[in-house]
This record gives structure tokens, sequence and C-alpha cells, in this order.
């Protein structure tokens, strides 16, 4: 942005205040910024930075643990950016802002990643052990990563859910909610993983398509209840009768223990010829239509009439093993959007089922669970014992055809659920689990020690607790509020190793826990602390009973969902191992959108119970990054961003600045063609950098600060202005709308410095006495605008900022970030002068684009040889008057004329000067040569140079 001079020795003999500094433009950022990373280190500059606030009030950002498991991905580095973004703004508020990282350490995923290693069956501790190691070499890679990012934070100190600390922690908060009563065991369906032999929670299961067979099964009517049916049709049923269902899982029909039928669907009976079929009558046509028959309808009913109704398992001919009965149950859920309006209960395979068969006063132990944890049938079940589910459902199907209760056999391609990590489907299958009662307590659902029960159910209290918090965007309220109001109660427990014991002791005959289960977890959490879960594995009943009471009761090998583990960390971190660097409840938690599912959600769980509030005040969530085309991204496609490859090639900055600059409330598009424009953007602020750090490089604040009042009109708007624009900024990032912050820091530093303000001061900067009043009111100015300039900019463009801060003040303290926001020296009537100057740069604004069309007709050459006569609107006049011979200085031309327009617009006239050129300021005025010992300049220049110098008032 630097004028350019004459040739060297014109500018030797008639020297400009040429601008100088060691920032350069170009920021070799990929090379520069590990150099920074280390130097943070080496000067402990988190920890002062942290001192520098020790007595400021704080905000808490509670980190949301990624696994520790593979590489970073350009997600995670969303997420980190973000969360270092919003916690550097909020240090240079003022507040103490902590960033303690952490990790998710247990769970699936490292387990397999270890029996892929060492094999299967090891000593469970021995698994743990290695597992443990694992996670910790993993969680330092990403550590790695996660600095290159320009994320400043604990990375000295981070948790850890597997410290052994915080898996004792862990314990104490389960005991917690334990004592309030909100823990059971009980049998119940929950989403089942044949590949990880373990229940799965919501968050755990993906929706994909699946290829399922589709058959319709007749029931035969039991002989024992013909006569009811009869009753309820009014008229006699002359040949078999048979309920129809129809059904997407084969697999479950051996499991099958009733039929459900909607009380308020009217139902018909339809004749086919050799048989009867009862079939809802809205889907009849469609069902016929299927069995490839002929049917005549000859009579109805409401469902309602149908309860307890019996009718013979489809295979009851086939095996003895399937003569049962198979009762109607009057459920709601049952609809009539396909199928037959009739739906198949097996219970331990779905929930609907298995809460209706309860309703009707099935027990536990009368539930059929044919199937086992790897998805195979057990051995005893007749006909189909010891095949594996999915491949059964042929010879199911067979086997019901040969039964002759097979109406028809097809497919379809449905949205399915399926593992998040085998990408493998899912079943709901009934396993004696722990669960989290979310309702008000029943038989089946008693806490299982009621010693401080909650008069409010979980389910009310939380979702009371997500309406006391803000979210960000707002739309989070609804999606969280309805993901509890519907969810079923928490299946707790899984069946694996690399995980945090549930610590009970079970009676081998009641199944009742031991009456000193709250005592015996702490003492389990007192070892735990000390040696880790390993302990646990290595223990004996009798390391916490008696010899008698170690007879009698059996221990527990579950482990905790990994959701409770970070979903305890308000407990175990913000209140435990990190006690002292944080503070509950956390101000913010930032993840991303499916966290509401998540994270969000376990939390506000765990936290309602324990401590009967949200552990969060706010939650933001931001979307997932696609590619260019709003692709997902995939290995296969080949559209896969590398954080770890942008911060190689471009920097770490211009990630960084392409996070702040898209609005993540949505999906984040990211590609090579966008990083060029972000590359470009992070160019122009850079430039105008540049500028500003040059001009001030010959400023002593401490000398030559010129006061607000003394300071030329101009230079005062640009302080008002600037202090405008930081409110306006300021508020923004209040908001957590960085892509406006970043669109107007752009819009500042291009067109309100560069376009304007910059531009106008050039010629002042360059041509008036270096110690000017002038010149120092200008520079002014330019300390005030790039001191803050610096601070607002320095949350996003970390390095950059801190690389400018030592040039700017390198006597000042050794980082940026132990600097806080301040607001600009006062301007007398401001509100006055922006308006004033808002009309001086709409009128520029207009002169410039005629003069540009001028110059590429070839009437003239540069703006200053401009010549410029303007008719000023009566609205515009008076600001423009005002400015005097300056305004030829604020128009970048060489001589203006200026009258009052006759109507409401402003006109211009635009013409060549015949005045010579001054070779130094390069404007066309009368006067030049008139100092007969320097021929070549204007007075002005001889003056500045050479006598008392030029007066300035206003530009």
């Amino acid at each position: 942005m630097a004028k350019e001079a004459g040739s060297a020795a014109d500018t030797k003999k008639y020297p400009l205040n040429l601008p100088d500094t060691p920032f350069p433009m170009r920021g070799n950022l990929p090379k520069r910024e590990p150099e920074w990373i280390r130097e943070w280190d080496e000067k402990h500059i988190y920890e002062r930075i942290i001192d520098a606030r020790r007595d400021a009030k704080k905000f808490i950002l509670h980190d949301g643990p990624p696994y520790a498991n593979g590489n970073i991905h350009v997600g995670h580095a969303v997420n980190k950016i973000l969360k270092d973004m919003i916690l550097k703004e909020k240090t240079l508020e003022g507040f103490q802002a902590p960033y303690v990282p952490g990790w998710d350490c247990h769970g699936m995923p490292i387990e397999v990643q270890i029996e892929k290693m060492h094999g299967k069956n090891l000593p469970v501790d021995k698994m743990q052990s290695l597992a443990r190691a694992y996670a910790l070499e993993q969680s330092k890679l990403q550590l790695a990563d996660f600095k290159r990012l320009g994320v400043l934070g604990d990375w000295d100190n981070p948790y850890r859910t597997m410290k052994f600390k915080n898996e004792a922690e862990e314990i104490r908060a389960l005991a917690a909610v334990v004592k309030k009563g909100y823990v059971y065991r009980g049998l119940k369906p929950v989403n089942w993983c044949f590949d990880c032999q373990s229940a799965l929670a919501e968050a755990e299961v993906e929706y994909k398509d699946k290829k399922s067979h589709t058959i319709d099964v007749a029931f035969e009517l039991a002989d024992e209840d013909r006569a009811r049916v009869e009753e309820i049709f009014g008229r006699s049923l002359e040949k078999p009768c048979f309920n129809v269902i129809w059904t997407t899982t084969p697999w479950t029909i051996p499991a099958n223990q009733a039929l459900n039928m909607n009380p308020e669907l009217e139902y018909g009976l339809y004749d086919v010829g050799d048989r009867l079929l009862i079939l809802g009558t809205g889907l009849a046509e469609a069902a016929l239509e299927r069995y490839g028959m002929k049917g005549e309808k000859i009579a109805t009913a409401m469902g309602d009439k149908f309860e307890l109704v019996r009718f013979r398992h489809p295979l009851w001919h086939v095996h003895e093993g399937f003569r049962r009965f198979s009762p109607v149950y009057l459920a709601d859920y049952v609809d009539a959007t396909a199928g037959t309006g009739i739906v198949h209960s097996a219970p331990a395979y779905g929930v609907d089922d298995f809460i209706s068969c309860k309703k009707h006063g099935m027990t536990n132990d009368q539930v059929l669970t044919p199937v086992m944890g790897d998805g195979t049938y057990s051995e005893s079940l007749p006909l189909f014992g010891g095949l594996n589910i999915w491949a059964a459902a042929d010879k199911i199907c067979e086997t019901i055809a040969v039964a002759g209760n097979l109406l028809s056999h097809g497919s379809i391609v449905h949205s399915y659920m399926h593992c998040w990590r085998h990408k493998t489907p899912l079943v709901y299958r009934a396993t004696n689990q722990w669960f989290v009662r979310m309702d008000a307590p029943n038989a089946d659902t008693r806490g299982v020690l009621d010693t401080e029960a909650s008069e409010r159910s979980l389910r009310d209290a939380a979702l009371e607790c997500v309406k006391a918090t803000k979210f960000f965007p707002t739309w989070g309220i609804n999606r969280l509020y309805a993901m509890i109001e519907n969810r079923p109660d928490w299946c707790i427990s899984r069946q694996r190793n690399w995980g945090v014991p549930l610590p009970f002791f079970m009676h081998k005959e009641t199944g009742e826990l031991h009456p000193r289960t709250l005592e015996i977890m702490e003492e389990v959490a007192k070892m735990v602390e000390e040696k880790g879960i390993e302990s646990w594995a290595t223990a004996k009943p009798e390391d916490f009973l008696t010899a008698d009471e170690a007879a009698d009761y059996v221990r527990s090998t579950d482990i905790l969902d990994v959701w409770f583990d970070s979903g305890v960390t308000h407990y175990t971190v913000m209140r435990g191992s990190h006690a002292d660097e944080l503070a509950w409840p956390a101000d913010l938690y930032l993840e991303g959108s499916d966290q509401h599912r998540g994270w969000f959600h376990s939390s506000l769980l765990t936290g309602t119970m324990i401590d009967g509030r949200a552990p969060y005040k706010m939650l933001l969530t931001h979307g997932f990054v696609v590619d260019e085309k709003g692709e997902k991204m995939s290995k296969s496609k080949g559209n896969v961003v590398r954080p770890q490859e942008v911060s190689e090639k471009f920097g770490a900055e211009i990630l960084r600045l392409w996070v702040a600059s898209t609005d993540y409330s949505g999906e984040l598009r990211l590609g090579q063609t966008i990083l060029k424009r972000v590359v470009e953007s992070y160019r122009r602020v850079r430039n105008t950098l540049r500028f500003l750090l040059a001009n001030t490089s010959d400023f002593d604040a401490s000398k030559d600060l010129v006061p607000v009042e003394n300071l030329l009109e101009l230079d005062r708007w640009a302080l008002a202005y600037t202090e405008r624009f930081q409110k306006e900024v300021l508020a923004e990032y209040g908001e957590f709308r960085f892509h406006n912050v970043v669109s107007m820091l752009q819009t500042f530093a291009s067109a309100d410095l560069g376009s304007f303000y910059l531009d106008v001061l050039k010629d002042r900067l360059y041509t008036t006495a270096p110690g000017s009043e002038a010149r120092r009111s200008a520079q002014t100015a330019l300390w005030y605008i790039t001191k803050t300039l610096l601070r607002l900019m320095a949350p996003v463009l970390s390095f950059t900022a801190e690389e400018a801060f030592k040039v700017f003040s390198p006597n000042e303290s050794e980082t940026i970030f132990t600097e806080r926001f301040e607001p600009l020296p006062e301007v007398a009537g401001a509100e006055a002068l922006l308006a004033k100057w808002d009309a001086v740069r709409t009128v520029r604004a207009d002169l410039q684009k005629k003069i540009e069309e001028l110059r590429g007709e070839g009437q003239i050459g540069s703006s200053l040889q401009a010549v410029v006569r303007i008719e000023a609107a009566p609205a515009v006049y008076d600001a423009l008057a005002s400015l005097g011979d300056e305004l030829r200085f604020v128009m970048i031309v060489s001589a203006v004329e200026l009258v009052k327009s006759a109507d409401e617009e402003t006109h211009f006239a635009v013409s060549a000067s015949k005045e010579g050129k001054c070779e130094r300021c390069w404007h066309y005025v009368a006067g030049i040569g008139s100092d007969a010992e320097h021929p070549t300049l204007c007075p002005r220049c001889a003056s500045n140079l050479f006598g008392a110098g030029e007066k300035r008032l206003f530009a």
C-alpha cells in the first residue's frame, strides 16, 4: 500500500516518509506457525494468560472429550477452533477463561483395536492395561494436532476419563444416582449390536438403507375362542379363520407371543375361498392383492372387541415347541398405514411389543429370548437353533410356507438402524441390563436403593432444565427437548471390559443388590483411585464382603456406558480432577449438532439426577463439514480435506479464518477453491496490517500521541468510527456469530481503511514533515486503530495478531492474549462527525466511479491528474464545503471547484489538469518551479521539506 516514489536519486534529494516495518508482506504461515507454538510452550504463555486473569470472573467452556482413537479430522478442527476463538475473546474481554482439554478414553473402539493387535480372550486386567496405554498414545497424537491449530490450553494437564481419579469419581457419581433411586435392573429390549455383543446407546445408532424380507403370515384362530369370534362378527365361522400380520423381521416369528390390534380400527372378515381372513378394512384390498386372492367382506367389527382372543402360533403344526397361543392385546401404536392393521408381537425384540406384553401381565421370566448375543438362535430353539438370525430368514419363511401360513413373501428397502462403529444392522434385544428410569417408578423400574427418591420424574425435571438453557442456534432447544420428551429409559450397562465398572454385588437367588452397596461403591472408588479399574477386575468378592456373604452374592461384570463416562465429567472433572482450574456449572458446552443425542444429552440427564440442574448455562452446536458441492466427505470420493494438510500447505491460520468466516449453524463447505478464496481474504487483511505497522514504525505513543481534541477532523472521525465498529464486533462475538465478525473485519480493513481512510491518509503521512502535527495526528489515529484491530482479530487470526503485536508493542507484554479490549478515546460530537463523513464518503465513492470511467477511456491518467467540479446536492453541500481546499485531499484530485446543485442530485464534471506535476507529491498544481532552488517541487512540498510546513485542519 506504500506510495511509489520516483528514482532513487529523487527520493534521496526530496525524501518521502516512506513506511518501513519488519512485518513481512508474506506470512509464510506453514513455516512460522510452528515457531510461534514452540515459543508459546517455552514461555508458558497459557499460564501467563491465566495468571493475568487470576482474580477475574471465570468463564467456563467445558471441553466435550473427543474419542482417543485415530487421527483428528476437519470436524475436530472446527470444534477446537470455535472453542479457542470463544475463550480467547472472553480472555480479551477480561474474564479468566481457562481451557482444559479432555479425552474420552474407554469404550468399544479401543477394545476392538486391542483385540486386533493382541488377540481376544486376554485376561481382563491385561486387556485394560493395554487399552490404557493405547488410549494415552492416541490422545497424545491428537494433542499435537490440536496445538498445531493455534489452540491455547492446559496441554500439560488435560483430563482423560481413564485417569484413576476420574474413574473413581465416576463410580461416586454413579453412587449418587443410585442413592437417589434412579437406577434399576430389568429385562427390556435395547439396541443390540452382534459385532459389539453389547447394548448400544441411542447416540451410537445411525440409520441407512437395508433390504429386508416382507412376509404376510396367517395365525389360525384357536378352537377354544371360535365361539367368541362368531359373537364378535355376528355370524358363524364355517371355515378356518386366521388373523394376518405383515412384518419385515421374519427372524422374530419364532419368538412371537402375542398379536396387537388397534381398538379404534375397523377390521373385516374376508372369505377368500378355503379360509376366512381378518384384516384391517383400510388395508384389505392391498393385502389381498399381495396374496393373489379374491376376497369378499362378509362382516366387520372394531378392534376393541378382540382383546385376549387367542390365535395359534403359525408353526403350531410343524413342531410341538411352537404349540402356544398368541393372544390379542390392544395397542394404540398399531396403525393403518401399511401391512394388515395387525402386528405380531415378539416382546424380547421390540420396545412397543415389550411394553404391550408387560402391560398385559407377562412377567420377565415368561418373555422368550432365543436370540443369543452373537446373533444366533440358542440351540434349544426348535428347527432353527444355532442359525444366524439373518441367514435363517429364508428357512423360517420356507417353514411357515410348509405350514400353509405364508400368504406373501417379498422384499423392501427401508431405513434401518445400524451400529455406528461396525455399520452392521442392529436389533432390539431384551436382556437384563441396568437402566436409569425416565418416569415415575413402577414394579419393573423401582430404584435399587430408594433412599432419596426424587419426587419429580427425571423426564419432567430434565425438560425444565432444557427450558432454562440458552441455545445457539435457537432451534437447538426444540431438538433436545423432543429427544428428552420421547426417549426410553437409559440403558447404562454394557457387556464389555474396557470401561468403568458397575461395582455391584447381586444376591444369587433374589437378584437384589447388597444392602451395603453404597458403602461398597465408595470402597471400590478408593481402590480405583489408587490402582485404576484394573483393580476391580482382579479383586475378589471377599475383599468387600464377608466369607458368608461372598458365597451368596455374584459380582457384576458389566461396565458403564461410555456416554455416562463423558456425561458425568461435570462431576468428575469440573468438580473433581480439575476443580481448581474450572468452576461449576459451565457457562457453555460446544459440540457438533449430533451431540443433542450424545454428550449434551447424557450430561443433562446426569446433571439433573445429581444436582437437579443442567451442568451448563448455554449450548452451542455446529454443523458437519461437507465438500464444496455439499456432499459428505469420504475417502472413496476423494473429497476429504485433512486439517494437517491444510496447515502444511496454507497454514492453520487459513483453517481458522475459514472456520470463523463460515456460518457453523448449518453444514460447513470446504474444498480447494474455498481455501484459495480464504487465502486471498487473509492477504488483504495482512496487507492492511502491514500498512498500519509500517506507518506507525517511527511513532512513540509515550511522546508523540496527540490529544484527541487536537486531532485533525478526519482522524477524530476515524477514532469515532473505530469505536462504533468495535462495539458492533464485540456484540457479534457475544452472540458467537463469528462469520459476521470476519465479514465486518474484512470490510473494515479493505473498505473503511484501505479504500478510504488509509487511501486519503497517504498524502499526509508521506509528504508532511515527519514530526509535524498533521502527520502525528494521523499516526495517533493509526496507533489507536492498530491497537484495536489487533485485539479484535486475535481470537480468529491468533498467529498473525501475535506476530503483529510483537512489532507494534515490542516492549509490552509477551502476548496479545494478556491484553484487554479497550474503548477508544471519546470524541466530542462523535455522532454528528460520523454522519458528516458518511455523506462525504458517499460523494467520494460516486466521484471515484466517474474518474475510473474516464481513466478507462484514456481521458486522464491517475486521479491526481483530475480537476473536478462538484455540483453538490443541498443535503451534502455544507459537509463538503466545510473542508475548504482540503476537499481535494479527500477526493484525491489536484483541484476541486464546489458549487451548490440546482436540484437534489450531485453532479460531477471531470477534466485533466493543465498544470504541471510535482515530482514529489504528484499533484498537478500551479506554482511548480516558483522556488528556483527546487524547480520540480510544488510550493507545498517545498514548505514541508525546507520551510514551516503546511497546515492541515481536516484531512
